[in-house]
């Protein structure tokens, strides 16, 4: 890894700037509130005079009024009560719409054992109303108060267990509902067993922050707390009643200005319980995903410089670059490629090959240079299924900032694990642009690629000649456990946005999670010219009959050439929430069979053209379905679409200029 990027090495939604925090936030007890239900005072261990006891319905709420001093991102922790065995859910909602659907409130284990959960979400200045709402016909949990962290002060981020720059002794597992992210740190089951941290502020101080974790055993796990190497302190992580409740622990540290980082090391032999992450201050320099404007690379580490023209024997140096190919075949793990912009010109496809690793700890890195543009062109390419672009078989590799265009098929084709594709663009390709399948034909189930992450990045105009086949991102066919698609825009490819299709010929593939993405005139090229065979949606999600639990959520759908998002034949119970789709030229939503689970999403038409939804499975009343009129929320989109990225990654979309999310 190049020395001074390693704090770079991170993921959208791996931190997530938070906003600003209080000093001391400010406590709102349930009694006072407004709660569905009775007040209730007969389990011991709460707050104030009372708590929210919520009646058993699907709806049911306690209502909190709030107040900030300024605009931006609050945290609200909620202390509640849950002595059933199963969860209890509640859609976050502020000032009328939902800011975090279906949040985790578990089993504590009794009525009363009181724990903490805690979620962010956006105020604006001045009043505000937060509603926790019910999902499921148990109701709340019970909830004694509401502690609200009003603007001012320091910066906050999220720093999530999962992916860089936090690091795991352990495992990064999903088995648990009610994590954050894609996942969390399972550790070792052994004292020294460490979870890391690295997060920035602007000056030297004390600093509080949130360690979100769960144990479902019924002894504590005890463990110090080290700041920079040194422990500074010891805390123990009680039993939450169940690994899928999710409490979150407050501590004081001492930081440096800059840099630092924040370990949790288990002292018992039990090791660390399960950590989600960790809620802190994003001051100074925070890790972002671009490097910082910079000359030359910084010294240090195994670096190699590649170029255009380049020599496959150069020693890699700015002064005299390698190739591409070269530096590939000679890099060592953890090691870094850096590309300098420009074009480069292959006839045959790039190859990553299986046994080409980095580690958990210290990814492969194939980076472009900072402030440049590397265009991987593959036009000498005809088209053949054999003709890929870039072929990764490879597992913990980070690719970011390059462009792969014009291949004889895929652009990017996925097939390793835990690889990180971030901030890339694949375009005019002659099937799908960026593919996630096994890198080899008839590779066993357990080696079809998993725990990949393709994060703010790009597929546009890919086009094969029979118009049928190319889509702008694809995990189908052959797709392990835990890949992820967050922040991507796919948008003016032949066929389909996004495609999840499974096939007879290979069975059902394993679940994939696009969220925060957006899909718009698929099914048209951005020459305005189309195709009679491709199929035009947005987010295909099926095929053939296979089901398959599908997680899609805060996505966009706009101006499909067919539906925005369709079941295509996938019987399964996915989750379908917090989903826009607009003035698909047939249906906004397409779910004719199967279990899913629909909350919050909106179909909105201006275009007067396009059909009812269809809608099969568990559907409440916070979805807004096209039947004919416009639902209340789709007034924030009725202008002109636009896009972008922000600095950090997140994906930002705009109607009418305005800012919105789903």
């Amino acid at each position: 890894m190049v020395a001074g990027l390693a704090g770079l090495v991170t993921t959208a939604g791996t931190v997530v700037v938070l906003g600003v925090a209080h000093a001391a936030p400010v406590r709102h007890e349930a009694e006072s509130a407004s709660c569905d239900g009775t007040i209730d005072s007969n389990h011991a261990g709460f707050s104030g005079s009372g708590f929210c006891n919520s009646d058993n319905e699907v709806g049911a709420a306690v209502q909190f009024s709030v107040s900030a001093s300024a605009a931006g991102s609050a945290t609200v922790t909620v202390r509640y009560a849950n002595g059933t065995t199963a969860n209890r859910p509640a859609d976050v909602v502020v000032n009328g719409a939902v800011a975090q659907p279906a949040v985790g409130f578990g089993p504590t284990g009794a009525w009363t054992n009181w724990v903490t959960t805690t979620v962010p979400v956006p105020v604006p200045a001045g009043g505000s109303t937060i509603r926790l709402v019910a999902t499921t016909s148990a109701g709340l949990a019970n909830i004694d108060y509401l502690e609200f962290d009003v603007a001012g002060g320091a910066s906050q981020a999220r720093y999530e267990a999962e992916a860089p720059p936090a690091t795991c002794q352990g495992d990064i597992e999903s088995e648990h509902a009610g994590f954050s992210g894609t996942g969390y740190c399972n550790s070792d089951n052994a004292a020294g067993a460490t979870v890391r941290f690295t997060v920035s502020t602007a000056a030297a101080g004390a600093a509080t922050v949130g360690i979100r974790f769960a144990n479902g055993t019924a002894s504590a796990r005890p463990a110090s707390v080290q700041v920079n190497g040194s422990t500074v302190a010891s805390t123990s992580f009680e039993s939450t009643g169940a690994w899928t409740s999710w409490v979150t622990k407050r501590l004081t540290v001492q930081l440096a200005a800059g840099s630092n980082t924040i370990g949790l090391v288990a002292t018992g032999s039990a090791g660390l319980p399960n950590v989600d992450f960790l809620d802190g201050p994003a001051g100074g320099t925070p890790p972002t995903t671009s490097p910082p404007p910079q000359t030359s690379p910084p010294p240090g580490g195994d670096v190699l410089i590649v170029a255009p023209n380049g020599s496959d024997n150069a020693p890699g140096t700015e002064a005299n670059p390698t190739t591409l190919t070269s530096a590939i075949s000679r890099i060592a793990p953890g090691g870094t490629i850096l590309m300098r912009g420009g074009t480069y010109n292959f006839s045959q496809t790039v190859f990553i090959q299986p046994d080409n690793n980095g580690t958990a700890n210290n990814r492969t890195e194939l980076f472009a240079f900072p402030g440049e543009t590397p265009v991987l062109n593959f036009s000498a390419q005809s088209e053949n299924s054999a003709n890929r672009g870039l072929a990764i078989g490879g597992s913990f590799w980070h690719i970011r900032g390059i462009v792969v265009e014009r291949a004889g098929d895929n652009g990017i084709l996925l097939g390793g694990h835990n690889n990180i594709i971030e901030r890339v663009v694949t375009r005019f390709n002659r099937d799908t642009g960026l593919q996630i399948s096994r890198f080899t034909a008839g590779a066993p189930r357990d080696q079809w690629p998993s725990n990949n992450l393709v994060v703010s990045s790009v597929s546009h105009d890919n086009a094969d000649s029979d118009g049928e086949d190319a889509d702008g991102f694809a995990p189908k066919l052959t797709v392990g456990p835990g890949n992820v698609l967050r922040y991507t825009v796919s948008h003016n490819n032949i066929d389909d946005g996004y495609d999840l299709f499974t096939s007879d010929d290979d069975g059902t593939i394993s679940p994939v999670t696009i969220e925060h993405s957006l899909a718009f005139e698929n099914g048209t090229l951005s020459d305005g010219s189309q195709a009679g065979d491709g199929d035009r949606n947005g987010f295909k999600l099926g095929g053939e009959d296979f089901p398959v639990n599908h997680i899609i959520r805060g996505n966009f759908g706009v101006d499909n050439g067919q539906h925005g998002f369709t079941y295509n034949r996938n019987p399964g119970t996915m989750t379908v929430s917090n989903n826009v789709s607009i003035d698909s030229a047939e249906r906004n939503f397409n779910f004719d069979a199967g279990t899913s689970v629909f909350r919050n999403n909106t179909s909105c038409r201006f275009d007067g053209g396009g059909d009812n939804d269809r809608i099969v499975g568990d559907a409440d009343g916070s979805n807004q379905f096209w039947s004919g009129s416009n639902g209340s929320r789709c007034s924030m989109f009725s202008g002109p679409l636009g896009w972008s990225f922000d600095a950090d990654g997140r994906l930002i979309v705009t109607f009418g200029g305005v800012p919105v999310t789903p």
